[in-house]
């Protein structure tokens, strides 16, 4: 039997880190959460989590030393997937705090959802899929449903985009730079089947690499 591949997942000291870990145990990956720089540069693939807000996680992120060791995981060419404010994150900045620097992963800026709507979005939806040929998704046919808890939204340049969701307007869900790096603004780890799926494609493209 092969063994478990290892994926750090970035542990800068906010929310629940453990679910996004504990997802990517049940489809088979030995995932670690850490702060470790030489474990992170070991890991086969890294996972930036994140939840709440996004200038505190910004600020704990470089507290703790890991914005450097994030860009170097970026560059690896080793998988890397941002998941909801870990998503955010690898932009340029947020509305959610003015001021503070996102790690410019990816260029444009999250904004508040519009006006009129209910904030945050708090339910499962539909993915509208731009990008068909993305390795995260493969497999997937039908209707794919995942669950968001957000109140900001990517706003960035089409070509990255993997998929929207429809919500009053058209919301960022997915993007891609390249070929190892994804991010999701949807929580795979409670998303049922369909996130499940997801993080094993995940793990897989380890092995792809």
């Amino acid at each position: 039997m092969s063994e478990a591949p290892l994926i750090a997942v970035l542990d800068y000291g906010i929310g629940n880190l453990r679910s996004a870990q504990k997802g990517l145990e049940r489809v088979g990956a030995d995932a670690r959460l850490t702060a470790d720089h030489g474990l992170i540069a070991d890991a086969a693939a890294v996972v930036l989590p994140g939840v709440g807000h996004f200038g505190t996680c910004m600020t704990k992120l470089r507290d703790a030393n890991l914005e450097a060791v994030t860009h170097a995981a970026v560059e690896s060419g080793r998988p890397f997937l941002g998941i909801c404010v870990g998503m955010q994150m690898l932009f340029e900045g947020s509305e959610e705090a003015d001021g503070i620097s996102g790690l410019g992963v990816f260029p444009g800026m999250s904004r508040l959802i519009r006006a009129g709507l209910p904030r945050p979005q708090m339910q499962w939806n539909r993915l509208d899929l731009v990008r068909k040929d993305c390795e995260l998704l493969a497999g997937f046919d039908g209707d794919v449903w995942m669950y968001f808890v957000h109140s900001y939204s990517a706003d960035t340049e089409v070509d990255h985009v993997v998929a929207t969701c429809e919500y009053g307007v058209d919301l960022t869900a997915m993007v891609q730079k390249g070929d190892t790096v994804w991010a999701t603004q949807f929580h795979p780890e409670k998303s049922g089947e369909r996130g499940r799926a997801l993080a094993a494609n995940f793990v897989r493209q380890i092995g792809l690499r």
